[in-house]
Order: C-alpha cells, then structure tokens, then sequence
C-alpha cells in the first residue's frame, strides 16, 4: 500500500508553485522585496513571518528580528523545530523599543556588519491602531533603501477595516498609499472564517493556506 507523504510546496512572491496540486508546506522565496504585510486581528502574522525566517535560515541566509515583544517561546520553538542548533544561530533577535530612528541605524549596522543577512523583520513595527507616524514611514523608507539590495524587508502590523465601505476585502493596509510611495508591496493576512484557515493577499494573488503547528501549509 503505498503511503502518502508530505511535500514542501514552494510559494515564491513572483506567484510561481512548485509542484503545483500538491499538499505540503509554504515555501516563501522573498529576496530584496520591501513588504507591508497588514494582518488581520491575531491571526498568524508573527508566525508567517517566523514561516519566512526559517525559509531563509534553510537558504542558507540570516535573519534580523525587531519587535518589541519577543515570539511566544511555544510557537518559536515549534518553527524552528525542523533546524539545527547552528542554523538557529542564523536568527538575530532585539528590542524595538525607544528611539526608533536609532533602531533603524542598529538594523543597518548590523545587516553590514553580518555576513549573508537576507532578511530583516520589523514585528508590530508601529501602533496597533491609528495612522501611522509619517516619521516612521520615512525611518522605513530610509532602511529599505540604504539595506543591501538583496534583502528582504518585512514589516508586519495590524490592519483595519475600511470605515468608508468601498473594499471588499477583511482589512486594508493602515498607510497604505504612503507605504506604496515608500517603495512597499501590500501584502494581506486574512481569516476568511473560524478555523485554521488563512488567506494570503499579495498584489492580486491570493493564496489559501491552513495555519498549524509548524507554519503554514497548502
């Protein structure tokens, strides 16, 4: 009897799908990309983004990490369950509390002084809700274009829901037309009901994907 077994399922953000009908997990394949990734409520979007850290780490990359609060220790450790300690050491974790202008100069530093970083993570970069600071779009902005051009930064926040009626999606991306003129791609996060499921909005693809344990799956 032949026993099914579970495939890695490549999801690139050029929208490629490798092998396409088959059931596994994501495989996100981001490099120099700035994304916003507005998120839906507490759905998973620390998780995607530690999804894409491991995704990076097993490339052979390295990822800095900048929240100001920390992964669930219960959920890190189930992401990165599958790597080995010495590709654990690829994770570079720190506090993005203070002074952000600062941080962002930390993140520079940091991403020239380490070999191989290829993707930085700004966590609930600002507020959960409300505008966003112009001057913190400006200290992003600032970062994506002075990073090496190969790395991927991802910024990750709270949605909201447009008071005006005219989307039709869940949520929409807070600052959204001035995270696009800062040079960002809008990337959605949305429960499209109760359960494990996900939807992944990237330009005008969507993805469906089912939130467990270790990541996201097809």
């Amino acid at each position: 009897m032949n026993v099914p077994q579970r495939i890695e399922t490549r999801v690139s953000i050029n929208d490629k799908f490798h092998p396409p009908g088959f059931m596994g997990r994501a495989i996100f394949e981001v490099a120099g990309e700035n994304i916003h990734l507005a998120v839906e409520g507490s759905i998973g979007g620390t998780t995607l983004g530690l999804h894409i850290a491991t995704d990076v780490i097993q490339r052979g990359g390295r990822v800095l990490w900048a929240s100001p609060f920390m992964p669930d220790n219960v959920r890190f450790g189930q992401m990165f369950a599958h790597l080995s300690l010495g590709l654990s050491s690829r994770y570079h974790a720190m506090n993005l509390v203070g002074d952000f202008d600062q941080a962002m100069e930390i993140l520079i530093d940091t991403s020239n002084s380490l070999p191989s970083v290829q993707l930085i993570v700004l966590d609930d970069w600002c507020d959960t809700s409300g505008k966003i600071p112009a001057n913190k779009i400006a200290a992003v902005k600032r970062l994506a274009e002075t990073i090496n051009d190969d790395i991927c930064l991802l910024l990750t926040s709270k949605g909201s829901i447009d008071a005006s009626g005219n989307s039709d999606s869940a949520i929409v991306a807070r600052g959204e037309k001035a995270m696009r003129t800062a040079g960002f791609e809008i990337w959605r996060l949305e429960r499209p009901k109760d359960g494990p499921h996900r939807t992944l909005v990237r330009s005008d693809e969507t993805t469906d994907l089912k939130l467990e344990e270790t990541g996201f799956f097809h």
